[in-house]
């Protein structure tokens, strides 16, 4: 029993692993594809931004059906979207299907990601192996998003960029067969309870509007809408009667610090290293395997750092 939960660990880590990596892997390859594909140097971002903006945007509606219809129902088939999604990114021969590839790649990855944490915390109801189980989980996280530059620019080096989407097909593929036998069937409360779907399209447009706004010379109007769509979720989310984000959680300052906190963390760490490896490529004149690994200390901090902070 003690195996099957870890292995059952070793599985949500792996497909973690895959959909964290995929939010960075893209980065070093960003000039090759720009080259192949014919992107614009305004629309090139969106092949980072459609996948984060749907991942992001989604998650909590994700996290809500999730528990209308049970985690592990949600998680493999957030694993089969995100997996099916890799191989459309692997073939795309233009930025406009390479976008929307990506953007339900995102999708994909919210709906497997909202659930994984809730999955670990049921396997391990034990307050010591659930902080071992918890910090694996976590750890794996924290590094992946920085390994994913060091991963992505082997791959363009020595393969192509092609090869940056079509490495999730075997991973999702035995992760899910892995987790289908594996993982502990679970009920969900059912779709009566509700969800909030609306709120999860304002949020999502919003943020999407507002990228759109701040890569696009004069589309003023695109910021405008932003912050009405976003108004619109915030308001939304204190009338609704099932809320994706209920606003009394931000009564507690922790809770407000935490996320603004987040926030510019998270903002800071994908914007450098976006800029970073892209001066390394067309200023300085570093191939992709030698961008990635210029990152790689990166990595190696927030592993170190991490695992400092676990035995505090």
């Amino acid at each position: 029993m003690l195996r099957s939960r870890w292995f059952s660990l070793i599985i949500l880590c792996a497909a973690t692993l895959m959909i964290i990596l995929d939010g960075t892997i893209v980065t070093v390859a960003l000039p090759v594809i720009q080259a192949e594909l014919g992107f614009t140097p305004a629309t090139l971002s969106w092949v980072m931004d459609s996948y984060l903006i749907a991942f992001g945007g989604l998650l909590l509606l994700s996290g809500r059906l999730g528990d209308l219809l049970g985690r592990k129902r949600m998680f493999l088939s957030g694993l089969a979207v995100f997996t099916l999604a890799s191989l459309v990114c692997g073939l795309a021969v233009g930025p406009g299907m390479l976008i929307a590839a990506r953007f339900v790649q995102g999708i994909g990855g919210a709906m497997a990601s909202a659930v994984t944490l809730g999955m670990i915390v049921r396997l391990f109801a034990q307050p010591g192996e659930q902080r071992r189980a918890i910090g694996a989980f976590s750890f794996v996280g924290a590094v992946g998003a920085s390994a994913g530059l060091i991963i992505g620019g082997l791959l363009v080096q020595f393969a192509s960029w092609h090869w940056i989407f079509f490495v999730n097909l075997p991973i999702g593929l035995l992760a899910g067969i892995a987790g289908w036998r594996l993982l502990a069937a679970d009920q969900g409360i059912g779709l009566s309870a509700g969800a909030d779907g609306l709120g999860a399209v304002l949020v999502t447009a919003g943020v999407m509007l507002g990228v759109f706004a701040i890569v696009q010379p004069g589309a003023w109007w695109a910021g405008l809408a932003a912050a009405a769509l976003l108004a619109g979720f915030v308001i939304r989310e204190a009338t609704a009667r099932t809320p994706l984000l209920p606003m009394r959680v931000f009564a507690s300052r922790n809770f407000a610090g935490a996320s603004v906190a987040q926030l510019f963390i998270i903002g800071a760490a994908m914007g450098f290293q976006v800029i970073v490896t892209l001066y390394m490529q067309r200023v300085l004149g570093f191939g992709p395997a030698a961008a990635g690994l210029g990152l790689f200390p990166t990595a190696a901090v927030i592993g170190v750092v991490h695992s400092a902070c676990r035995r505090a």
